[in-house]
């Protein structure tokens, strides 16, 4: 078990947002103080928009973009789901492919916004641009990202990314490598107190949340 905390690295950002890159893995240029992903995932950032702070629009080809949200609103400007709004503990995947997208990313508030922003690389080139989104707030686990074409609620991908606010005493157990990103609440999770900021990577997972609430993003192979 390998734990990789946010607030040992360096704080970064563009535009409107400031983030802590913590996955940047060597498929797109990894750097020394980040670590790789898994299967297909390749970035994590943990991130706040300023108030009233913007992406700005910008375009994206053959990647899978994951926006959770941990705090505040967000408003979605671009070529799928204009004028898309989320919340906090809900999740937004949205699917560039060879069609690709444009879009801008908004917090419309006077007070910042905290998120995390997901990539990962489609199995398949050239397929359709998509989007979807999930709510994440009903003490559960919610699989938002792969999982075999059978989860059809999700894109297609042998990666899996699992994520949602959960209450005290919430147990995960998961055999096979896993990256868990733990954000305001404290674990257990082989032993070890885990809380918010840690990213961890073990080869199996025996997790019990012991504050109040947790939110949890898991990430693994199917």
């Amino acid at each position: 078990m390998k734990t990789l905390s946010r607030d040992t690295l360096p704080r970064g950002g563009f535009a409107g947002i400031k983030e802590t890159r913590l996955i940047k893995d060597v498929k797109i240029g990894g750097k020394s103080d980040t670590w790789d992903g898994i299967g297909s995932f390749v970035y994590l950032a943990d991130a706040r928009y300023l108030p009233f702070g913007e992406s700005g629009m910008h375009p994206h080809h053959e990647v899978d973009v994951i926006t959770i949200m941990l705090e505040g609103r967000l408003t979605h400007e671009g070529s799928m789901e204009h004028g898309q709004s989320m919340v906090a503990n809900q999740a937004q995947v949205q699917r560039a492919g060879g069609e690709g997208f444009g879009h801008n990313e908004i917090n419309p508030q006077q007070h910042r916004t905290r998120l995390l922003q997901l990539w990962a690389l489609p199995e398949s080139a050239g397929s359709q641009a998509g989007y979807k989104i999930y709510d994440t707030n009903n003490g559960e686990l919610h699989r938002i990202y792969g999982g075999g074409k059978n989860q059809s609620a999700t894109f297609d991908s042998h990666t899996t990314i699992d994520t949602g606010l959960v209450a005290k005493d919430y147990v995960v157990n998961r055999e096979g490598e896993h990256l868990v990103y733990v954000v305001n609440g404290e674990a257990m999770l082989n032993g070890q107190m885990v809380q918010d900021g840690d990213l961890i990577r073990a080869q199996e997972i025996d997790l019990k949340v012991i504050s109040e609430t947790a939110h949890l993003t898991l990430i693994g192979m199917a």
